[in-house]
């Protein structure tokens, strides 16, 4: 196929061989497979933020880390510069989550490389070498939804043992590939301490799965592994091998909401100190 623009200076340096197709388009990017040194992989090609229909960046970036001190002025300013620079750390945020929550055993796809607004990871393929389908274009049996929906609530443990939220999981960001779900779409992940829509979205990540493997699996209906993963997370008590009910009692005692707005406002201040302290720090 004749290579697309934004592909061009990657095939001029020799860093993408061929364009072979394109893979699918999306909210946030176009998805090519590339071959790379003889290597089939899948290039993301992120939309222009103009192009992009997902317009909750702001909610999604609170808490996030800006690591040089002159890029984080310009970009709470809004200058153009901080508008360039806020739309880099939009597009890097995806490639640093994938790096480490690779390492923390969270099944994602491989990254390999991330140049000229294009990331190259791995091309998630099923059992038969074909491109992996997405949880909502199969059906499955209550066993294999059960042990799936095992899988990934493991997955969504290790991530917030690592800090983030993925904010935005559905069966629309899974991939069924041959060794069982991979999660994909990664850069909207939230700071799961320093963003205070964090537990909301992860509440609603996982209520998307239950949902979801609900369908073949009634059972799963009545679980609660979300409101119990966060009370472990807030009591510092969570790990990746946390072992896991599905239960969570909820309390019938009435909050004290000035004293939960002191703690919001502590926790606020704390991450903003910590922040600035990175920041002055390099």
């Amino acid at each position: 196929m004749k290579t697309p623009k934004r592909l061009l200076p990657l095939v001029e340096d020799g860093s993408v061989d061929e364009v072979i197709a394109q893979l699918m388009s999306g909210k946030e990017a176009q998805v090519y497979v590339v071959r790379c040194a003889g290597t089939i992989r899948a290039a993301k090609v992120y939309k222009e933020a103009n192009q992009r229909s997902f317009k909750q960046a702001v909610q999604y970036q609170e808490g996030r880390s800006v690591r040089n001190s002159r890029r984080a002025r310009a970009m709470a300013k809004g200058t153009r510069f901080g508008q360039q620079e806020r739309e880099e750390e939009w597009l890097r945020a995806e490639v640093d989550a994938l790096y480490r929550l690779a390492d923390a055993g969270v099944r994602v796809p491989t990254p390999y490389d991330f140049e000229h607004g294009v990331l190259l990871m791995e091309l998630v393929v099923d059992a038969e070498g074909e491109v992996a389908p997405r949880l909502d274009d199969v059906a499955l049996s209550p066993e294999l939804a059960l042990a799936y929906h095992d899988k990934v609530i493991r997955d969504v443990v290790r991530m917030l043992c690592c800090g983030l939220v993925h904010g935005d999981l559905s069966e629309f960001n899974v991939l069924l590939a041959a060794d069982g779900p991979v999660i994909i779409d990664l850069p909207q992940a939230v700071n799961a301490a320093g963003n205070n829509s964090a537990k909301a979205m992860l509440l609603r990540d996982v209520e998307n799965m239950r949902a979801y493997f609900g369908r073949f699996a009634p059972e799963l209906l009545s679980t609660d592994y979300g409101h119990e993963m966060w009370a472990l997370f807030e009591s510092g008590l969570l790990l990746p091998d946390s072992p896991l009910s599905g239960r969570f009692q909820h309390s019938t005692q009435a909050a004290d909401v000035d004293e939960l707005m002191q703690i919001i406002e502590h926790a606020r201040r704390e991450e903003m100190e910590r922040q600035e302290r990175a920041i002055l720090a390099e």
